[in-house]
C-alpha cells in the first residue's frame, strides 16, 4: 500500500467524499515536496511509517499515530521555532473538518508537539512515535551522512559559522541524553550507531 493510499483510506474512513481525501493529500504532497525540503520530505514519512508498522500491536492508539506521521512536519521553515505548533494546529483544523473525534485529534496534536523536544514520555505511543522520528540517526554512516547533508541544505539560509554553532548544540543535546531512543525496540536497534554517527558529525564540524 502506498503512502498516498494509506492516507486517503484513513481520511475516507471519516469522510466518504473522495474529493476531501484527494484535497488533503494534495496539501500533504505540496508541502513535503517543496523545493526547500531535502530531508523532511515524503520519503521521511515513508521511513517513519515503515518503522512503526511492526509496532502496531504495541501502540494503544494507532490512528492518531498515523495522522501524526503525515502532519508532524507539514510546516517546516528553517528560520521558525514554531514548526511543530503550526503543524499541530493545521492537523487539528483538518481533522475537525472531516469529523474526527476530539480525543483522536488531541492525541494527534500531542504526538506532533512531542517532536519538538523528543523527551521521554509517560505515554508509550509518544515514545514509539518520537523514536521513529529519530530513526535516521541510527542508520549506517553513508545513510546518515546523506541525511546531514540534506539538513544542511534545508538551512542554506545560514552561513557555515552560524549553522555550525547551532548544529553543535543539537548534536551535544542528543549525546548528553541518557538514552536517545526511549523504547527498547528502537534503542536495541539504533542507539549505538546513532551515538557513533552524532559523535562523528560533531568531530567533523
Amino acid at each position: 500500500m502506498t503512502l498516498q493510499h494509506t492516507f486517503q483510506e484513513l481520511i475516507q474512513s471519516y469522510d466518504n467524499d473522495a474529493s476531501s481525501a484527494d484535497r488533503l493529500w494534495k496539501e500533504i504532497e505540496r508541502q513535503y515536496n517543496a523545493a526547500s525540503r531535502h530531508y523532511h520530505t515524503l520519503h521521511h514519512l515513508e521511513q517513519m511509517y515503515a518503522w512503526l508498522i511492526p509496532l502496531k500491536p504495541h501502540i494503544v492508539h494507532w490512528e492518531p499515530v498515523v495522522f501524526a506521521v503525515f502532519y508532524h512536519d507539514l510546516v517546516y521553515e528553517a528560520s521558525s521555532g514554531k514548526n511543530e505548533e503550526n503543524s499541530a494546529e493545521i492537523a487539528r483544523q483538518r481533522l475537525r473538518d472531516i469529523g474526527v473525534p476530539e480525543q483522536t485529534i488531541s492525541q494527534t496534536y500531542e504526538l506532533i508537539l512531542a517532536t519538538k523536544k523528543h523527551a521521554i514520555s509517560d505515554n508509550p505511543d509518544i515514545n514509539y512515535f518520537t523514536d521513529a522520528d529519530l530513526g535516521i540517526l541510527g542508520q549506517d554512516w553513508p545513510t546518515y551522512h546523506h541525511y546531514l547533508k540534506s539538513i544542511r541544505k534545508e538551512y542554506a539560509v545560514y552561513p557555515d559559522f552560524l549553522y555550525n554553532i547551532g548544529r553543535k548544540q543539537v548534536l551535544q543535546h542528543f549525546l548528553k541524553m541518557e538514552r536517545i531512543f526511549k523504547t527498547p525496540y528502537f534503542s536495541e536497534r539504533f542507539e549505538n550507531q546513532a551515538r557513533q554517527n552524532l559523535q562523528q558529525e560533531l568531530n567533523d564540524l
